[in-house]
């Protein structure tokens, strides 16, 4: 089995591993960086798995996994140069950390060494995430397939070049939030309508699960399912008309296009 260091025991980096643990890879082939006495003990005693230093972890693994905050890349990347990197055994890194582009790390890595950029979301840690991964200049399609069947094991995985990750993080890695922050407003309205906070909420929540559902699984496309909802006249179509009147579909694109942007700032910040 493929040897995985995951540096970073926060939340994404405890998905990824709380995934490949349900997908079949053995504990005995997992280690986890965390330098946080209290929560290394609360990962060995959830998942039996070895928590270690940055250095350690590193040491022999076929695959290191950057999980950690944009601000600790540098001192990750310090550790790792503890480390020998550039022996015999080919190794891969593989970076969740959002902004942070693969150039980064290939200058402060041995010459040639496969970098691999990621960016997750949120829903992985309940197995639904959207990764998307973009290599770097020395990866190999093999190197491609292993990290996408790693992610798998806590969702669905697109490749894409690295010149569309701003806009990758714009669309599915701040997402989840465009999608908690509409289902916010809808509560509020239902409650504003006169419903139990409590009964607007399952209502709502029950109503955005089914209609995810329905888009995954149907061959029709959102405007087609839209339209199916909306009848002529309807109400519906009242709610929809106050929806676009009030520049919905303007507001998303300037959302998005700020998040776009605010990646790209975030990736040309200098060390």
């Amino acid at each position: 089995m493929t040897r995985i260091a995951v540096i970073g025991g926060g939340r994404i980096g405890e998905a990824l591993v709380s995934g490949l643990l349900q997908g079949g890879h053995s504990a005995r082939d997992l280690v986890v960086a965390e330098q946080y006495p209290a929560r290394a003990e609360e990962l060995t005693a959830t998942y039996s798995i070895r928590v270690t230093t940055i250095e350690d972890a590193a040491e022999g693994a076929d695959v290191i996994v950057v999980a950690v905050k944009p601000t600790d890349v540098d001192s990750v990347l310090t550790a790792l140069g503890k480390v020998d990197l550039d022996g015999e055994q080919e190794q891969i890194l593989v970076s969740l950390a959002a902004g942070i582009p693969t150039a980064r790390y290939e200058v402060k890595l041995p010459a040639g060494f496969p970098v691999v950029r990621v960016m997750p979301n949120t829903p992985m840690l309940v197995g639904q995430g959207a990764s998307v991964v973009a290599p770097g200049r020395h990866v190999k399609p093999e190197h491609l397939d292993l990290v996408r069947s790693i992610l798998a094991s806590v969702g669905t995985v697109t490749t894409v070049p690295e010149s569309q990750i701003d806009a990758v993080t714009a669309v599915s890695g701040s997402g989840p939030a465009y999608f908690f922050l509409a289902v916010e407003a809808m509560i509020d309205a239902g409650v504003a309508l006169g419903l139990a906070r409590a009964t607007a909420s399952e209502l709502v929540v029950q109503t955005m699960v089914g209609s995810a559902a329905m888009l995954a699984e149907s061959e029709e496309s959102a405007t087609d399912l839209r339209t199916a909802v909306t009848s002529p006249g309807g109400t519906t179509a009242a709610a929809v008309r106050e929806l676009e009147r009030g520049g919905l579909r303007t507001a998303f694109y300037e959302a998005l296009a700020a998040a776009r942007d605010r990646s790209a700032e975030l990736g040309a910040t200098p060390e």
